[in-house]
This record gives C-alpha cells, sequence and structure tokens, in this order.
C-alpha cells in the first residue's frame, strides 16, 4: 500500500511538474516599455490660482546623468525626480529650493564630482550645487548671475562654463562666460548667438499647425547644448509651447561661442500629430550605455495653455553628424532603454480602444475641447445620452483627444467606465490620462493617490480583474500599466476608488496591443503639393478600408525620413511646417488595431 501511494505521489509530481514546464514554457516574455506622455507624479501649479484653475504640468526639463543614475529637473516642481533606468522615477525633496519652485531649469553633471543646477523663476539668483542630488541638499555660490532664466549651463571638457539664455519672439539666444572656479562670475565674454527665421523656416511660424492670425513670430526659448565628437549642437525650442507644433531644433558650431550654422534637417525633435503632441523645450542626456536620450514638453492645454506633460525619444547623429529623434508612434509604448537594439523604437503594440463604444456610472459634464488658431479654445458641452439599455454614453474618453473630458458626479467606489471595443484584440498595456477639474490644488502636494481597478471581460458579463491598485500609494496623473501576461478581450471596465480632486475626471482611456484581424493594405493615391508659399505643402490620399489612420513620415533624403505626422481619419493634410529652400522626400503608411501597412516608395518634393 506505501509502495502504492509512493508510485502515485511520484506520478502526481511529475505531472505537476510537467504542467508548471509547460506553462512556463508557453508564458510570454512581455519587455519593459514605456509610453508617452510620461508617467510620473507632475505637480500642481500656481500659474493660475487667482482664477481658480487647477491643474498638473511638466515641462522644461534638464536631465543628466551623474554617477551611473539619472536626475530630472522640471518647472516649478518643488522638487526633482531620481531614476536607475530612465523609466520609473522617484521624487526628491530638496531640503532647501528655489521659493517659487524653479522655472526652466538648467542642471550639469561636472565629472561625476558636481551636478550644478539653476532655475529661478524671477530671472536671477544663485547658481546651487551638489556631489549627492539624492540627500536634497544643496549649497548655493556666494555670487549672483542675472539673466538665467530658460537657461543651460554648460561647461566644456576644458573647464570653461557658459550660460546659454533668451525666451522671446523678438530676441536672439545668448551666451556668457563664467568662472565656475571664482562663484560663477561673469568674465565679461558675451554674445548673440541665433535667432529664429520665420521667413525661411516654417516650423518657427507661431500657431496652432504654424498659423496665427494675427501673430507672425514664434518664440525662441529653451536653450540646450550637446557636445559630441567635437562638435557642439545648440539646441533651442520654437515657436510656442501650447501648440503642436512646439519642436526643438539644432545650430551646429566648434566652439560654445559660435559661429553657429543651421542644422538642414531641422526640427531635432517634433510631434505635431497623434494623441498628444509637442516635443520642445527640452535636453539631449546620454545614457551610460552610450544612447542619447532627447526629453521635451508636450502641449496638454487643456484647463490652461501651460497645462503640460514630458515625452522622452531616442536621439542620434547620422553618417553627417546630422542630430534627429525617432518621434513615429511617440504616444504609443516604446521599447525601453534597457532594450539592446531598439531602445525608445515603437514596440508594436497599437491602440485597440479607438473609437470604442463607452458607457459611464455618471456624468457631470463632458467636454470636447480643441486649441484653435486664435489662442483660444474650440468648446463643446455635449448633451447628456444614454443607450437603449438606460447606460449613460461618453464620446471623449476614446476620440483620442487628451483636451477633451469626462466629469463624473462623485469620487468614490461607485464611479467607471466600461469600453467596448471595435473588435477583440490581445491586450498588453492600459493608459490611464486622468483630468484636472477644479481639482482645488495649486502646488505639490504629498499624499495624493490613485486608487482603481481594472477589469476585462469577452463578452461583457464574465469579468477578469487584471490590474489592481485598490491599495496603492502610488500618484499617477498619467498611468501607464503593462500586464505580466496579455489577455483576450473585447470589454474593459475600469473601476474607480479614489483619486485627487472634488470628482472623477478622465481625458482618455488607452488601451494597447494586437488585434486578431488584418493589417491595412497599402495606401493608394498619395500625393504632395508643395504651394506658392514653399513652407506650405498640401498631402491628400484615398481612405484605406479598415484603417484607423495614417502616418506620415518625411525628410531631407530617402534615408532620412526623420519626421512624422500621425492622423485618425483624416485624408488630407496642410503642413506649414517645411524649410522653404529646401527639397523632401515623403512617404505614408497606414494603420490600424492590428499593425502597419507597407510604405509607399518614397518620393520626391522639390
Amino acid at each position: 500500500m506505501n509502495l502504492l501511494w509512493a508510485k502515485h505521489k511520484l506520478a502526481v509530481t511529475i505531472a505537476a511538474l510537467t504542467l508548471s514546464l509547460s506553462t512556463a514554457w508557453t508564458q510570454e516574455i512581455v519587455p519593459q516599455t514605456y509610453c508617452n506622455p510620461l508617467d510620473i507624479d507632475y505637480t500642481y501649479m500656481v500659474y493660475n490660482s487667482a482664477r481658480n484653475i487647477s491643474y498638473r504640468s511638466g515641462a522644461d526639463p534638464a536631465v543628466i546623468e551623474f554617477r551611473g543614475e539619472y536626475y530630472m529637473f522640471v518647472t516649478r516642481s518643488f522638487g526633482y525626480w531620481h531614476s536607475t533606468d530612465l523609466v520609473n522615477w522617484n521624487f526628491i525633496k530638496p531640503v532647501q529650493w528655489f521659493f517659487e519652485g524653479c522655472n526652466a531649469p538648467t542642471a550639469f553633471n561636472y565629472k561625476d564630482s558636481l551636478v550644478y543646477f539653476a532655475g529661478d523663476p524671477a530671472g536671477y539668483g544663485s547658481i546651487l550645487y551638489t556631489d549627492d542630488p539624492k540627500s536634497g541638499k544643496w549649497t548655493p555660490t556666494a555670487s549672483i548671475s542675472n539673466n538665467i532664466q530658460d537657461s543651460e549651463l554648460f561647461i566644456d571638457d576644458d573647464g570653461k562654463t557658459y550660460l546659454y539664455w533668451g525666451s522671446s519672439n523678438v530676441y536672439p539666444i545668448r551666451v556668457k562666460e563664467l568662472n565656475k572656479d571664482d562663484r560663477m562670475l561673469e568674465t565679461g565674454v558675451k554674445a548673440d548667438l541665433i535667432n529664429l527665421d520665420e521667413e525661411e523656416h516654417g516650423w518657427e511660424r507661431f500657431g496652432e499647425n504654424n498659423f496665427h492670425p494675427t501673430l507672425k513670430e514664434g518664440y525662441m526659448e529653451g536653450a540646450s547644448m550637446t557636445k559630441h565628437n567635437g562638435k557642439y549642437y545648440l539646441q533651442y525650442a520654437a515657436p510656442g509651447t501650447q501648440f503642436n507644433v512646439y519642436g526643438d531644433g539644432v545650430y551646429i558650431g566648434d566652439s560654445p561661442l559660435g559661429p553657429f550654422t543651421y542644422m538642414k534637417n531641422n526640427p531635432m525633435s517634433f510631434k505635431p500629430g497623434g494623441f498628444t503632441n509637442g516635443a520642445g523645450h527640452g535636453i539631449t542626456v546620454k545614457q551610460t550605455n552610450g544612447q542619447y536620450w532627447h526629453f521635451g514638453t508636450m502641449a496638454l492645454a487643456s484647463n490652461s495653455h501651460w497645462e503640460r506633460r514630458l515625452c522622452m525619444f531616442p536621439t542620434y547623429f547620422d553618417n553627417e553628424g546630422l542630430m534627429h529623434s525617432n518621434t513615429a508612434y511617440g504616444d504609443y509604448p516604446r521599447f525601453g532603454p534597457d532594450h539592446p537594439t531598439k531602445a525608445g523604437e515603437h514596440c508594436g503594440w497599437m491602440l485597440l480602444s479607438y473609437k470604442g463604444k463607452t458607457s459611464v456610472s455618471s456624468s457631470q459634464m463632458q467636454i470636447k475641447k480643441s486649441t484653435s488658431t486664435d489662442n483660444d479654445y474650440d468648446i463643446t458641452e455635449m448633451p447628456l445620452e444614454k443607450s437603449s439599455e438606460g447606460e449613460i454614453l461618453s464620446q471623449v474618453l476614446t476620440d483620442e483627444n487628451p483636451k477633451s473630458f469626462w466629469v463624473a458626479s462623485a469620487n468614490n467606489d461607485q464611479q467607471w467606465v466600461k469600453i467596448e471595443m471595435l473588435n477583440p484584440g490581445k491586450i498588453y498595456a492600459f493608459q490611464l490620462n486622468y483630468h484636472d477639474h477644479e481639482s482645488g490644488i495649486y502646488t505639490r502636494t504629498e499624499g495624493l493617490r490613485h486608487r482603481f481597478t481594472i477589469e476585462v471581460s469577452e463578452n461583457g458579463t464574465d469579468w477578469q480583474t487584471v490590474v489592481d491598485r485598490s491599495n496603492s500609494y502610488k500618484d499617477s496623473p498619467n498611468a501607464y500599466i503593462v500586464l505580466n501576461q496579455p489577455v483576450s478581450a473585447r470589454f474593459v471596465r475600469y473601476n474607480n476608488i479614489e483619486v485627487p480632486g472634488n470628482n472623477l475626471a478622465l481625458s482618455e482611456i488607452r488601451v494597447f496591443g494586437l488585434g486578431f484581424g488584418k493589417k491595412p493594405s497599402a495606401v493608394k493615391g498619395f500625393s504632395v503639393k508643395r504651394e506658392e508659399d514653399r513652407r506650405d505643402a498640401t498631402l491628400s490620399w484615398n481612405p484605406v478600408k479598415g484603417a484607423q489612420g495614417y502616418n506620415i513620415r518625411w525628410g531631407i533624403a530617402p534615408d532620412k525620413l526623420y519626421h512624422s505626422w500621425q492622423l485618425y481619419d483624416d485624408t488630407e493634410l496642410l503642413m506649414r511646417c517645411l524649410d522653404k529652400n529646401t527639397s523632401y522626400f515623403f512617404t505614408i503608411e497606414a494603420f490600424n488595431e492590428n499593425g502597419i501597412s507597407e510604405k509607399l516608395p518614397v518620393q520626391e518634393i522639390k
């Protein structure tokens, strides 16, 4: 009997081991990814507190590597963030700091010994330094430097120190030399360096889509310096932080003082289309493995034109020494910095939730909103609409517009959102984009939490919990959540527990993965017409059956298609972002939840 029992136990053990190994072999290895806008605990702003407008913002990032780790300084955040992998960031509250926070900050790692920092909102003040940024302890220099707003501190290999600055639609980017060994005193060396030339460079023109009915001069700001292979890459932002065309350009020189020459493939960082727009006023940092990354500012601009978010794109130098970033599908999940060959590239997960049928628990209001050409908003309040089953419907949570939003009647565990996707798919990740509606918070506030669960279903009846943050202490206004293993589903349900503010409010719930259908076919009828104003071009093409949208790629050579513009549904685009005297090469592809079509052969436009 004992022998039989032993044999039975052995058989059961072998069967369990076989099942375990089989399960392990079928487990998918899900890569590290990130998604723009970056998932950090953005600080509430004081800018519009007199008007009772409460919102979070993150802008003008200065990111440095120091002793193998990374630090990110952000406008008026009353502190800064630390990371070991460029994906997961933790906030550090400094022991002493500028009273109003820091404005358009600058930071520099000098030979892994000291971090220098500046960014007083008043435009003058001490430059701080520390050899232990994790501690939050900083020491001010004993001098006062004027004109350090929108500045960039750069220390060359020979120890010479330069401060670049400028934020104006009239005045240029300037530089002055400082003596880092004598209290950062000015040496007397100053120079005017670069200015905008909107008549030649279409992307520098002010306004949404580079159009404004009255103001023609764009703003030049956000200077940043990168040294690579003995060349000096002076970066600058234009034409305005609130617009979809906010980007970073580059001038290249042989000296920190210039002269500088306009880079022919400008802008270097540019994201005018897709869900969240803009990629300007940033900084380029070199990862410990040699990969460059460009951190920039995205224009959320819903509660206020100064409501912004952060983004991160891989950056390269080609065989001509031209600097460029990869922003294609720039707000879809992207491989993390740990990927050996495709760091920062779109990882292939597509948007499953676009135009999904959405119902909600309650609705205080639903607003459709967009930036108009006169620097204001076009606003439509949606009427209350119900399904035949009596559920309240929402048209704004799957429309790929971060400015539009839904506000629930309360902030409790009775509030929910249910999405029926147009087609079932294999879900890998979610992005929850919360909206600040009359939150009543106007500064850095500790203890804020986003608590919720997410369920999925194949039939809308049987539900499985795949995300449980019911006891989370994480503050995630743009929560990006990757599943340990993908799940197949057609329905997604967000169940609220607690968020900051008086009411649950969301601008978008995005579901990423891969559908089970076919990729769209290649685009036909693609035409590019250069207009009489050579800065403008009209693009048109035939609609593709089953496509969610289209991605246009262009650049100065067939192998230098460094720019992209992602659109949903539209089959025509007027671009006003070209350089007048540059020939361009264009192609286009269609995409849907199942993948991306073949690109068309590249065509040259003189």
